[in-house]
């Protein structure tokens, strides 16, 4: 029986992720034909079907998702190889996957990572935008070294390290009848209609369960996709919004609004780094997770 080889199951991962032996011929800079023939070698080896073949694509049966978690685990234990051997031979290099959620990447990372990759011009770092579960997910399935999402997210068997925080605001135009308010509290904000982002949907959820709470009713006048169209509508009166403070602050002058800070408890909010293990990452990885810790605010070091 022929041993498995590395570029076999990093194929056989890469056409999982795509989707399509056509797509994964993109990524792989391979002719479908040659994917195709590895993953017919790998079946016949096994003497059982991998994947599911339709119109639409591919997808893992149950002993592909046994090898694909297997595979995912061997081919990075092998880049982490080769990143740390390189990294004895030629100076730091490698390549870290980063998932994060809307907050982080509005609030703080896209800096980060710049002033990282500035340091570090050997190292490639890619940041995919998820929704804070799928944050946990990802990372956990082996589809990124790093996650960045909020703590509430923090379960499992992933290991978390508190980062940063953040805090709830109000933002309103600039003639609002709470314009001129310091702070204020969440239920003040009921008598108004709301605005909402779609990718917020947690906390969208959790001010309706507050505004239940209350005995008061949360009226969604609209939502919408990004931070820009939720500026835009704000701006010209169709609502207020709640947004971390640190991820508006920078635009609220550009869009002439204002920012108030929410004074319940629960507008506190806190970033998690998860990780599957500490000391299994890559050299390049474990340089990127001590930049943003070494960068964090001091508050995280004594969490």
């Amino acid at each position: 029986m022929q041993p498995l080889d590395h570029l076999s199951l990093h194929l056989f991962v890469v056409v999982c992720e795509a989707g399509t032996i056509s797509a994964a011929s993109e990524r792989a800079f391979m002719a479908p034909s040659a994917i195709s023939k590895r993953i017919s070698d790998i079946e016949a080896r096994f003497g059982t079907p991998l994947l599911k073949r339709s119109k639409r694509g591919v997808e893992p049966t149950p002993a592909g998702l046994a090898l694909l978690r297997h595979a995912r685990g061997l081919t990075r234990a092998m880049e982490r190889l080769e990143s740390e051997l390189g990294e004895f031979a030629e100076g730091a290099r490698g390549h870290v996957r980063v998932l994060a959620n809307i907050s982080s990447i509005m609030e703080f990372l896209p800096e980060e990572l710049s002033a990282f990759m500035l340091q570090n011009p050997l190292i490639q770092a890619d940041i995919e935008e998820r929704f804070s579960p799928d944050v946990v997910r990802g990372v956990a399935e082996g589809s990124a070294d790093l996650g960045i999402c909020r703590k509430s997210m923090a379960i499992g068997d992933l290991e978390f390290v508190p980062y940063r925080q953040d805090h709830l605001a109000v933002v309103v135009k600039a003639d609002h009848p709470l314009a001129d308010c310091n702070s204020i509290a969440f239920s003040q904000t009921l008598e108004y209609e709301h605005l909402g982002l779609s990718a917020f949907a947690t906390l969208n959820n959790f001010m309706c369960q507050s505004a239940e709470a209350a005995g008061k009713e949360l009226r969604f006048r609209s939502y919408v996709s990004s931070f820009d169209a939720a500026f835009r509508l704000v701006q010209f009166g169709l609502g207020l919004a709640v947004f971390p403070q640190e991820a508006v602050a920078r635009y609220a002058q550009l869009f002439d609004l204002r920012v108030i800070p929410l004074t319940d408890d629960w507008a506190l909010g806190e970033f998690v780094i998860c990780m599957r293990d500490r000391h299994a990452l890559s050299l390049s990885a474990r340089r990127l997770l001590d930049h943003l810790l070494r960068r964090a605010p001091a508050w995280q070091a004594h969490a």
